[in-house]
């Protein structure tokens, strides 16, 4: 029995995706090659191109894999809480040297390829966006967030700051200093006579 082209397509991908996050794992993003991912997948470079423009994008996909489709907050009633907990996982992955050698790369590729960057903005970090904005609405319902707040524009204020410090390393990314970002993004859109 022959197998499916369809079958021997999804186990070539596969081993495309595991052989990615191997070697970025074991020499960096900057020494990882097309040519040695095809080596270690067992298919031709010709294979991975035919399916993806570059290493970015074949990192992408391997990033992406496993994600669930949606990405949901805990909602514990505690918005300060919540949100803390979210900006503290961020800095803690920014703060992570092997996470934050791939996220760098990644960063710089977007920066001369519009469909990378077009890619990494909708399927990493959006879900992960609209889920804080969700959580966000979810404070507002029950009186915690201003009417008003707009809601796109807070989500940015609790992470462009951390992007700003991991890009430009000026500061440390440490848990307090995510703490101290949701108590002042909180007290910005407390409603009027609350802090």
């Amino acid at each position: 029995m022959t197998p499916q082209p369809a079958r021997r397509n999804e186990r070539s991908r596969r081993a495309i995706l595991t052989a990615a996050l191997e070697l970025l794992t074991e020499t960096g993003y900057a020494d990882l090659t097309i040519e040695a991912i095809a080596g270690r997948a067992g298919v031709g470079k010709q294979t991975i191109y035919r399916w993806w423009r570059g290493k970015g994008a074949v990192i992408l996909d391997a990033l992406t894999e496993d994600l669930p489709g949606v990405v949901a907050l805990p909602d514990t009633g505690d918005l300060r809480a919540d949100l803390r907990a979210v900006l503290r996982a961020t800095v803690a992955e920014f703060a992570d040297p092997a996470l934050s050698a791939t996220t760098r790369a990644l960063t710089i590729e977007t920066l001369a390829d519009d469909d990378l960057a077009d890619q990494v903005r909708d399927r990493l970090l959006r879900p992960q966006l609209d889920a804080v904005r969700t959580r966000l609405e979810s404070g507002r319902a029950a009186g915690q967030v201003r009417a008003d707040a707009p809601l796109d524009q807070v989500v940015e204020l609790l992470f462009g700051p951390v992007y700003h410090r991991w890009l430009l390393r000026n500061g440390p990314l440490t848990e307090v200093y995510a703490d101290g970002l949701v108590d002042l993004v909180l007290a910005a859109i407390a409603p009027r006579g609350r802090d």
